[in-house]
């Protein structure tokens, strides 16, 4: 282990909410990985004679309208929830260091096009351009994927642009082209490794709003159809009994704000340990 990862990890270890959120994140990966395992029902499985029945040792978290069993289904939905919220960012931080990369390496009017592109993608509201491209889409788990992911990239393009322009007049830059490398060999394997820093603080940020995105548009029917599980569905499907049934909204709702609460105090933790300016306040 080198000398910066060490001080990373010894400044990482210092925030403790942020060492709390790794570990919780953690454990519903763990959980999500072994639903089949732990899961006790079929997760799409009715028994109508058992609809609505409150948390108890047969069913931990009651059961739904339909009978199923919401345990087992909230842990088939960390599974989609968690897999929408990844695949996502993974697009958006493809296009995002891609665009930024470019922009930052070559600037002049490259870079005033490609930043100008930025400005006018965020002057749409996020959400309701999502919505309205998953309503002509189609409602489907990979149309969110991929909606969510190429309408989410433009921080991480402004994030990795500003570390190029500082990077690009290092020496060891100026070396590479005098020993005559491609402009795609300086960029991906010389600066952009010695940039990734913020892109991992942004990807953990995103996937904490990927998958509140993702909640929402399936709250609203856009999102995951039934009946695949996902928390968003199964919180919409609770509202029409949520005074009946207080747990089919509960339980989704607390899943959704741990997991979005778990990897914002993750990024700030990881944003902390790998901006010098920042260490010395903890």
């Amino acid at each position: 282990m080198d000398s910066e990862t060490k001080t990373f990890w010894r400044y990482f270890k210092r925030n403790r909410l942020a060492v709390g959120g790794l570990l919780v994140i953690l454990l519903i990966f763990f959980v999500a990985g072994s639903a089949s395992l732990i899961a006790p029902y079929d997760p799409g499985k009715t028994n109508v004679s058992q609809k609505l029945k409150s948390p108890s040792s047969e069913h931990f978290l009651g059961t739904d309208q339909l009978g199923r069993d919401v345990f087992s289904r909230m842990l088939y939905g960390s599974r989609i929830s968690l897999s929408v919220g990844f695949v996502a960012v993974a697009i958006s931080i493809i296009i995002g260091v891609f665009v930024g990369a470019i922009a930052g390496y070559y600037g002049k009017w490259i870079d005033a096009i490609l930043m100008r592109f930025v400005d006018i993608m965020l002057c749409f509201p996020s959400f309701f351009l999502i919505l309205t491209v998953v309503a002509l889409l189609g409602p489907s788990m990979l149309n969110v994927m991929v909606v969510i992911g190429i309408t989410s990239w433009m921080g991480t393009s402004r994030f990795v642009r500003a570390e190029f322009l500082s990077l690009r007049e290092r020496d060891f830059v100026q070396a590479a082209r005098a020993l005559g490398m491609k402009d795609s060999r300086i960029i991906f394997r010389h600066i952009l490794p010695n940039g990734l820093a913020p892109v991992f603080v942004t990807a953990t940020l995103d996937v904490a709003t990927a998958v509140l995105v993702e909640a929402g548009l399936s709250f609203l029917g856009f999102g995951v159809q039934p009946p695949a599980p996902s928390w968003g569905n199964i919180l919409t499907e609770g509202r029409t009994y949520i005074f009946d049934a207080w747990w089919l909204t509960v339980f989704p709702g607390l899943a959704i704000l741990i997991t979005v609460l778990s990897f914002n105090l993750l990024g700030e933790g990881l944003r902390d340990a790998l901006d010098p300016r920042l260490r010395g306040r903890r």
